[in-house]
């Protein structure tokens, strides 16, 4: 298999394969909670699929300064309770150096304190902006924040001429905290949320909730928020009840899977993702190209399905470990320090440049609009 690790990390790995001498080599703990099944594993799937794929690439490589990494996945299938526990076990059990994940919002805004509190550094896939910020010594995230997802969909609606919109969300933790930031911003753009719903994540049919929001003839467009299969439900739901209005979905919706699953309906669907899903159309300038298109053949050539942004998170929260594992060893202080320190690391969802003040890294510019077409991701060039 051709391998796909970034030419950054590919760097670190020649120069410290032998700094270490091989008496002293030891296992290096990675720990990660991930929603490998139930209502989220559209997430967790690709996630952990990932991590099993960087981890069995570097360790082929040497491992980092001569140390192998020991990944330690636990399944919490989206259950905050899970992922509670497995934080415990992972740092009081296992004593892992770090922990990649949760999937979720809820799931990791559960475990932010646990893990600020035994200075043990996490590294969520899960995109609410509640997780670092306020910021947290030892939290950072690699997925784009959500106020920035919020705020494209708005440039978006103006560039439309719509004014006048519908919110609806799910009731998780990325859910909530993405209505906040919609009914926060949408002022800013001059634009009103004249409707506004919060639907159970396990619902099967909205179509009552969609006729309720539809009753309202002000509504230009909709705006769904949530990272479950009512994504795909929402769609249909608007289509068979014959309503036509733009669908905008949030960053959620970066797996095609979700697509799949909503067949026709989802035609036409809007929504702010990282680039990876178009990482062909990149042009070659783009510094992020060559990696997306390495992990895209990669992964999609050993797993037979398609790459998502979901995945993405988990490269990126990965690479982004072993660069800070390469200058601070197995001390949970000191690879904290490097990981605030990173600048200028290419990675799937951006260019990442974390600060004392920002464990994102992440600028708007992170984000490019897409649509569905032909039952595929492509670039929105509006209309």
């Amino acid at each position: 298999m051709k391998k796909f690790v970034s030419k950054f990390l590919m760097a670190v790995l020649a120069v410290t394969l032998f700094a270490v001498p091989a008496a002293w080599a030891e296992n290096i703990k990675v720990g990660a909670i991930l929603a490998v099944t139930g209502p989220a594993s559209f997430l967790g799937g690709p996630e952990a699929r990932t991590l099993e794929m960087l981890v069995e690439d570097v360790n082929s490589r040497g491992g980092i300064n001569g140390n192998m990494i020991e990944l330690i996945i636990k399944d919490s299938a989206a259950s905050p309770e899970k992922a509670i526990s497995f934080a415990k076990q992972l740092i009081e059990e296992e004593n892992v150096l770090a922990i990649i994940g949760p999937s979720t919002s809820g799931e990791t805004l559960k475990i932010k304190n646990i893990c600020e509190e035994a200075k043990v550094p996490l590294l969520s896939c899960a995109s609410a902006e509640l997780i670092v910020n306020p910021v947290a010594a030892y939290v950072f995230k690699t997925p784009q924040n959500d106020s920035f997802a919020a705020k494209k969909i708005f440039m978006e609606m103006n560039k439309m001429g719509i004014s006048k919109i519908a919110v609806l969300a799910g009731n998780t933790g990325f859910g909530k905290a993405g209505k906040e930031q919609l009914l926060t911003i949408a002022p800013e753009f001059n634009i009103e949320v004249v409707e506004a719903e919060v639907y159970d994540k396990s619902s099967n049919d909205l179509s009552a909730v969609v006729a309720k929001i539809k009753a309202n003839k002000d509504v230009q467009a909709v705006v769904n928020w949530s990272v479950v299969p009512a994504q795909a439900i929402v769609a249909k739901n608007m289509r068979q009840a014959g309503w036509d209005v733009p669908l905008f979905q949030s960053h959620g919706f970066g797996n095609i899977k979700y697509v799949e699953a909503a067949g026709a309906a989802a035609e036409g669907i809007i929504f702010p993702a990282g680039r990876l899903l178009i990482a062909d159309s990149l042009s070659d300038d783009n510094p992020q190209k060559g990696l997306l298109l390495e992990y895209k053949k990669n992964y999609e050539d050993k797993y037979k399905e398609t790459v998502s942004t979901f995945g993405g998170h988990a490269y990126d929260a990965f690479t982004i470990l072993m660069a800070a594992i390469a200058e601070g060893g197995n001390d949970r202080d000191k690879v904290r320090a490097a990981l605030e320190g990173l600048k200028n690391f290419a990675g799937t969802a951006g260019v990442f440049n974390f600060s004392a003040e920002d464990h994102n890294g992440l600028g708007m510019d992170a984000f490019q609009m897409m649509t569905v077409k032909d039952g595929k991701f492509v670039a929105y060039t509006g209309k």
